[in-house]
């Protein structure tokens, strides 16, 4: 494996934040200092450092990708783009998959890892994890609605949605718009556009903003994807317990 994959897998920054170590000759192979992060290791058999810090490497990648709108979350389609499809040729695994899934037309935080265990926990409807969007509705959204949303909305098909906390963030009542942030704590389909249609009004724009512990990378482009951090993959798997 390449160094500066090793590294960046293993939660010491993004290509380019691994590759200004290298270049400071803060990483050592077997205690001899390397600066080309083309250089081949073993994570199996070669003792690689950071600073004092050993580098214990992961089998298991986590990516953090802010989703563009027009591709769907599937790990293969024959004819549309994929959430996998955007992942750089270094970093592409066939056992990677995204944790849940946004509709084609939402954008923001997905999780792409190839640990199933902590996807299964993410998603158990057991656990209850929060997941925060901010959404463009088209039409006034009102304190009544977020009394429904804490109550539990009924929505298209007959279906009880688990109490939400619903806020109201802006209100353009020149555009008959309003902007609000939504948390839920289960993932019905397409619930966040049924819960809003259930008061009579239409999401237009549809972001998620957080997954658990999870937060949206205000730096990511669209499209644009960066490891996990240690801290963040280690609050993540806080959920395991």
């Amino acid at each position: 494996m390449r160094l500066d994959k090793l590294l960046s897998h293993s939660g010491f920054g993004s290509r380019k934040e691994v590759k200004q170590l290298l270049k400071k000759g803060q990483v050592a192979v077997n205690e001899l200092i390397v600066k080309d992060g083309k250089f081949s290791v073993n994570p199996d058999r070669d003792n690689v450092r950071v600073g004092q810090e050993i580098v214990s490497y992961q089998a298991n990648v986590y990516f953090l990708l802010n989703k563009p709108a027009g591709v769907i979350s599937a790990t293969e389609d024959k004819r549309e783009k994929t959430v996998v499809d955007l992942l750089k040729t270094e970093d592409f695994r066939k056992d990677i998959f995204p944790v849940g899934r946004l509709d084609k037309d939402t954008t923001g935080l997905l999780l792409l890892t190839n640990d199933g265990k902590l996807a299964h926990e993410l998603l158990s409807p057991k656990k209850h994890i929060e997941k925060v969007y901010t959404a463009l509705v088209s039409g006034i959204m009102t304190e009544k609605d977020v009394r429904q949303f804490k109550e539990g909305i009924i929505i298209s098909g007959g279906e009880k949605c688990l109490p939400a906390e619903l806020m109201i963030t802006s209100v353009d009542e020149e555009k008959k718009q309003c902007t609000i942030a939504l948390t839920l704590v289960e993932g019905k389909f397409h619930q966040v556009k049924r819960m809003v249609a259930a008061t009579g009004n239409k999401v237009e724009q549809l972001e998620r903003v957080k997954m658990g512990s999870l937060l949206l990378d205000d730096e990511l482009a669209y499209g644009a994807y960066r490891p996990l951090t240690a801290a963040e993959l280690s609050a993540l798997k806080t959920t395991e317990t």
